[in-house]
């Protein structure tokens, strides 16, 4: 599944149709969405995992799921569930997502302030909330879109293992001050997460996800489906500390 700053780039390659209008819609998707023809792409957003196209008093939100993708002026050989004609005879299309139109204002439904890559981000919000959930795992609240929304499987694992805490730790259990350090590595990793991306060099500086031994205790790495979400987890039983 796509993460926070995944879904950034995906915006910026969307950049150019704003101020374009729609001249026809296609795909097997909700007929709803017939609505966005005739209308101008005047703005997009991005919150967490979820990327929006705002068309006036209009939103369409699109989330990828687990293997959703998008594509420019596509070669049409892949079946779309919506593909949006611009006008200067481009296209966008999404595969294999989630699409839902949005028709209140965006404030209604999201709140940047959990955005990990927001710039109203509030980490000590997403202290407060980890702390309260008592006997939660912390993997578990590092997949929770309301704690930290963009943060995903990849962002989880590494900002475990460089804040030396053990997945399996109880959210309760961690002093504050362990916390407040891991939520500044959600962030920080979530930056570089970015930066690595854009050069399309992210894979050489994963230090545990993906990977088979601990770079600092140089012994095999665990390799376990943790927490509610029973996602692929990595870490280290000697240099994670458990809480």
């Amino acid at each position: 599944m796509p993460e926070g700053p995944t879904i950034i780039l995906a915006a910026e390659k969307l950049t150019g149709f704003i101020g374009k209008t729609v001249q026809k819609v296609a795909g097997y998707g909700n007929a709803h969405q017939r609505s966005l023809k005739g209308r101008t792409l005047t703005a997009i957003h991005t919150w967490g995992k979820h990327l929006l196209l705002v068309f006036g008093d209009r939103t369409l939100r699109v989330h990828f799921l687990l293997f959703g993708s998008m594509a420019v002026n596509p070669d049409n050989k892949r079946r779309a569930k919506l593909v949006l004609h611009f006008s200067g005879n481009e296209t966008m299309a999404f595969y294999l997502c989630s699409l839902e139109l949005i028709t209140e204002p965006l404030t209604t439904h999201y709140d940047w302030t959990v955005d990990i890559l927001s710039s109203r981000w509030k980490p000590a919000n997403a202290v407060k909330k980890m702390a309260e959930r008592g006997d939660a795992l912390i993997c578990d609240c590092l997949m929770d879109q309301q704690i930290v929304s963009g943060s995903g499987n990849i962002i989880k694992n590494e900002t475990l293992f460089r804040a030396r805490i053990h997945p399996m730790s109880r959210a309760g259990d961690i002093p504050l001050p362990v916390l407040r350090k891991l939520v500044g590595e959600v962030r920080r990793f979530a930056k570089s997460f970015l930066r690595y991306k854009r050069k399309n060099e992210l894979e050489k500086h994963l230090q545990v996800y993906e990977q088979a031994e601990c770079p600092r205790c140089h012994i095999p790495l665990q390799k376990k489906e943790l927490g509610k979400t029973k996602r692929r987890t990595y870490y280290c039983n000697n240099c994670q500390e458990r809480y």
